[in-house]
C-alpha cells in the first residue's frame, strides 16, 4: 500500500512550505494549493486521503468550499481545518460539514501530525511513522531581524576556515550557533568535537587536546579527533592558563605534538570558541590571554540575549512545546496570547535556556490545555536581585512603587557614574534641584560618595 497522499490548501506561502516540507520528511506523499480554484483541480486530478484546509482565503473561504465538497457529496476523505483566526461558532461550522478536527494557527507542529495520524486512522489509513515527530534543529529559531541577521552573518563565516569566536550571556545558544556553523561549512561532513574548557585541568589539559603516544601506541587529543571537521571549545574563560597556553601556541604554529611523540601533527581543524559576554574584563584581569583571544577572534560572533529579540518570544515557546512533547513524551499544552504577551515582556536573565526549562515545568503540570497567564505569573513570580542590571529585573511583577523604585535607583546609579560621581553635574544632567536629589538618592540607598566628590 501506498504513502497517504494529503492535499495542503493554505493561501500563505510559508506555510505550505512549512506543512510540506514536515509532511514529506515523514514520508507523506504531498500536494500544495494556494487557494479553492487550485484545490478544486487538485482534487480532479488525483485522490487524496487527507486534506489541511485554511478557513480564511482570498476568494473562497474553505467553510464555503467545504460546503461545496459536502454537498456534492464528494468528500470521501477527512478535513482537517486551519484557521489562525477559529472561533466556536466556525469549529461547530466545519464539524457540521464534515471537517474530522479543527487546528488553530499558529501551527503546534507535534500537534498537526498528532492529528494527521488520528483523522488516517479514522479513515481506516495508517499514518506513517517518518523519522520522528519534528525534524532536527537547524538553523536557530526566530523570525525577528536581529536573528535573521545572525543567520546570515553565520552563513557568511561558514564559507571561510578561520577560527570563530562566539560570545554571549550563559544560556543564549551559543554553541547551538556554533553548531549550525559546522553544519553550513564545508566541514559538515567531518567530525564535530565539542569539549568543555572547565573539563580541562591543568593535569589533563595536554593529553586531552594534544593526545599522546607510548610503544607505538596513539592516542588521540581533541585536535586529531576533529581532524578535517571541527572542534568547538565551550566557555573559553574556563581554561586554566596552562591549557590556554596549549591552545594558543598550536593555533599560532598550525601544528601539535601528541605527549611522548617527536612527530609534528598538522592542525586540520576549524576551532570555534565560545566565551562570556565579559571576556574583555576576564582579558583586563589577567585571566584570559590577549594573544589567544585576538588568534581565535579572526572571525567574531555575538550572540544577543533573547531580551533583544523578545518578539520571536511566541516561536520560541511553540518549537520548544513541539520539541519536549516530542522528545520527553510531555502532555501537549497551548500558551494563551496573554500569557504570550507576558512572556514577551519578561527579561529572560537566563535567555533561551529559562525559557525551555520554563515551557518543560508547564507541560509537566498536565492541567488545562491552555497556560494560562496565571501559570505563567506564578512560574516567574519573584523580582531579581537588586544588584542585577535593570535590563534583567522583571519590573512587571512588582507594584508600580517598587518598579519605580528599581527604575530611579538604576537610572541615578548609571547617571551617577557618567558624571563621575559629581552630584552637581548629576542635577544638571537629569534636570532636578540639587537638593531634591540628595533627598531621592538617600531615599533610594544611592551611595554618591562612594562614586566620587561633589563638585
Amino acid at each position: 500500500m501506498s504513502n497517504p497522499h494529503v492535499l495542503v490548501v493554505d493561501d500563505e506561502a510559508d506555510i505550505r512550505a512549512l506543512i510540506q516540507e514536515i509532511l514529506s520528511e515523514e514520508g507523506y506523499g504531498v500536494t500544495v494549493a494556494a487557494d479553492a480554484g487550485e484545490a478544486r483541480s487538485a482534487r480532479l486530478e488525483d485522490s487524496f486521503d487527507l486534506i489541511l484546509l485554511d478557513i480564511w482565503m482570498p476568494d473562497t473561504d474553505g467553510i464555503t468550499l467545504l460546503r461545496e465538497w459536502s454537498d456534492e457529496g464528494d468528500l470521501k476523505c477527512p478535513v482537517v481545518i486551519m484557521s489562525g483566526h477559529g472561533t466556536v461558532d466556525t469549529a461547530v461550522e466545519a464539524t457540521r460539514l464534515g471537517a474530522h478536527d479543527f487546528v488553530e494557527k499558529p501551527l503546534s507542529l507535534a500537534k498537526l501530525l498528532r492529528t494527521v495520524e488520528g483523522a488516517l486512522e479514522s479513515a481506516g489509513r495508517k499514518a506513517t511513522t517518518g523519522r520522528g515527530t519534528l525534524p532536527p534543529l537547524l538553523a536557530p529559531v526566530g523570525k525577528s531581524a536581529l536573528m535573521q541577521a545572525l543567520r546570515d552573518k553565520v552563513k557568511q563565516y561558514a564559507r571561510h576556515d578561520a577560527s570563530v569566536l562566539i560570545s554571549g550571556e550563559s544560556g543564549t545558544g551559543r554553541s547551538a550557533f556554533a553548531r549550525y556553523l559546522h553544519a553550513l561549512s564545508s566541514r559538515a561532513d567531518g567530525p564535530l568535537i565539542s569539549i568543555t574548557a572547565a573539563s580541562l585541568t591543568e593535569e589533563s589539559a595536554e593529553e586531552g587536546l594534544l593526545g599522546s603516544e607510548q610503544d607505538g601506541e596513539v592516542h588521540m587529543g581533541a585536535f586529531e579527533k576533529a581532524s578535517q571537521g571541527t572542534l568547538i571549545i565551550d566557555e573559553l574563560s574556563d581554561l586554566d592558563m596552562g591549557a590556554q597556553r596549549i591552545l594558543y601556541g598550536v593555533l599560532e604554529d598550525g601544528g601539535f605534538t601528541r605527549k611522548g611523540g617527536a612527530v609534528t601533527v598538522p592542525l586540520d581543524a576549524r576551532i570555534v570558541a565560545t566565551v562570556h559576554a565579559d571576556y574583555e574584563d576576564k582579558v583586563l584581569a589577567g585571566k584570559l590571554r590577549r594573544e589567544l583571544v585576538a588568534n581565535l577572534g579572526v572571525l567574531v560572533l555575538r550572540v544577543p540575549p533573547l531580551r533583544e529579540y523578545s518578539e520571536d518570544v511566541p516561536e520560541l515557546l511553540n518549537y520548544y512545546v513541539d520539541k519536549l512533547v516530542d522528545s520527553e513524551g510531555l502532555e501537549f499544552r497551548r500558551f494563551s496570547v496573554a500569557a504570550q504577551n507576558r512572556l514577551r515582556n519578561y527579561p529572560w536573565p537566563d535567555n533561551v535556556r529559562e525559557l525551555k526549562n520554563l515551557v518543560r515545568r508547564l507541560l509537566m503540570a498536565e492541567s488545562d490545555e491552555d497556560i494560562s497567564l496565571q501559570e505563567v505569573e506564578a512560574e516567574i513570580s519573584g523580582a531579581g536581585p537588586v544588584d542585577e542590571p535593570l535590563v534583567k529585573q522583571d519590573l512587571l511583577a512588582l507594584p508600580l512603587r517598587e518598579a519605580r523604585e528599581q527604575f530611579e535607583r538604576a537610572y541615578l546609579q548609571q547617571q551617577l557614574v557618567l558624571c563621575d560621581g559629581k552630584v552637581g553635574q548629576l542635577a544638571k544632567r537629569v534636570g532636578m534641584e540639587r537638593t531634591h536629589l540628595y533627598r531621592k538618592l538617600r531615599s533610594l540607598g544611592v551611595d554618591f560618595k562612594s562614586v566620587g566628590s561633589d563638585d
